[in-house]
């Protein structure tokens, strides 16, 4: 439930506290600055919070936002509403802000700041009554919101990934079932066991088991190839994609999360922030002049971490003597464990690849061999090394896609 947003460094406060003039029947009188609302929003219901000069002005539980209008819609004065960052953040804010409020974005993760679940008490009207009051002080953790093209990104990504769940998924429990017959299905890649599955002459008893999950799992096949090309006519659109898939091992769906969780790169002042806000750092647990360090923190969208540490884990195996990037992870290696070292380096990816967007520069091995992702500062890159590395990017994109047209032009032919 909390993913569909994500947090923010810290934002300054708002200037000045919000005062209301409107009743719940939705009528007016003069105000002197917008109304202070928050919104706890549940699967089905709607909790609303108005406060003024620090006392509880309203309150309202509805079914659907829809109910809200006569309080918060065109006709009503204007309102700053706080709304956690949730699954339904971004059509609420959509329609909020159509009514002409100003929505604002909760951090969830800093919620408990503001007092949300002390003293062992949290139901939905107290979570908005707490809310309303910070909107009112300015003193709300705000989180950022994801422009429109990069909620698009995220949607198509969420699909994709659940597709490829689920297929996962089914592929495990089929070999399951084969080798409770004594059959041992042959080893491939998950894109290729519906077609190696079709081939195979299985005992009577085992082909009439599996029958309807083969029939499902050709169908999500399909679906997945489907979402695939979906999602390179997006990468295809965005430039910042192309320009992270330089870097080896970055992959189109690595680049596209990075993205899509990013979306600005310039909202983040340093390479800190960008760790830490991926969850890469350690915790700390520090006092006077002791320091200690432990695990890494694992806030922040765990997808992007995920694929970050399947691109570090990869350059690992790769063991290329010309690249860098592997080299110092192999280092690392030796000093501590593979373990440790793919951490390290899924967080200097994470920092290279803010670094090279933010500076609009393709992947440079030489470069990077001789600093570190603080020192890919603006600079004039060479024009022919840029478009050969983007260039290599896009021959990367293509060839991911071409096995999937060919399956999908399969299917059409067979239909036919």
């Amino acid at each position: 439930m909390r993913n569909a947003a994500d947090a923010s460094p810290p934002a300054g406060a708002d200037s000045g506290p919000a005062h209301s003039a409107v009743q719940m029947n939705g009528t007016q009188k003069e105000t002197s600055a917008m109304r202070s609302v928050a919104l706890d929003l549940a699967v089905k219901k709607i909790s609303f919070c108005e406060v003024e000069a620090g006392a509880v002005l309203a309150r309202k539980t509805v079914s659907s936002l829809s109910s809200l209008k006569e309080v918060l819609g065109p006709g009503c004065v204007p309102a700053r509403v706080a709304i956690e960052a949730c699954r339904e953040a971004w059509h609420v804010h959509a329609v909020l802000t159509k009514w002409g409020n100003e929505v604002q974005l909760v951090d969830t993760t800093r919620v408990r700041r503001l007092g949300i679940g002390g003293h062992g008490r949290k139901t939905d009207r107290i979570d908005a009554e707490i809310l309303a009051r910070a909107v009112e002080k300015g003193s709300l953790p705000k989180a950022h919101l994801l422009s429109p093209g990069r909620q698009r990104l995220r949607a198509e990504l969420g699909v994709r990934r659940a597709l490829v769940a689920t297929r996962a998924d089914y592929v495990t429990t089929l070999r399951g079932l084969a080798r409770a017959h004594g059959v041992s299905l042959p080893s491939c890649g998950t894109d290729q066991f519906v077609s190696k599955l079709r081939k195979l002459k299985l005992p009577p008893g085992l082909q009439e088991l599996i029958a309807p999950m083969a029939e499902v799992l050709e169908k999500v096949d399909l679906e997945l190839a489907t979402a695939e090309l979906r999602l390179q006519r997006i990468v295809d659109e965005d430039p910042q994609i192309k320009l992270l898939m330089t870097v080896p091992n970055v992959s189109v769906v690595v680049a596209a999360v990075f993205v899509s969780v990013i979306d600005d790169a310039r909202r983040f002042t340093d390479a800190h922030q960008v760790g830490a806000y991926l969850g890469l750092v350690p915790l700390e647990n520090s006092s006077g002049d002791r320091r200690r360090l432990g695990a890494i923190t694992k806030q922040g969208n765990s997808y992007a971490r995920a694929t970050l540490m399947q691109a570090s884990w990869g350059l690992i195996r790769m063991a290329r003597r010309d690249d860098p990037l592997t080299q110092w992870a192999l280092a690392v290696a030796c000093r501590r464990s593979k373990y440790i070292a793919a951490v390290a380096l899924a967080r200097r990816l994470a920092v290279i690849l803010w670094a090279m967007w933010r500076d609009d520069t393709a992947y440079d091995a030489a470069r990077v061999g001789i600093r570190s992702a603080a020192g890919l500062q603006r600079h004039a890159q060479d024009i022919t090394m840029r478009a050969t590395a983007m260039e290599r990017a896009a021959q990367k994109a293509r060839r991911r896609a071409r096995p999937l047209e060919r399956k999908l032009a399969q299917k059409k032919e067979k239909e036919l």
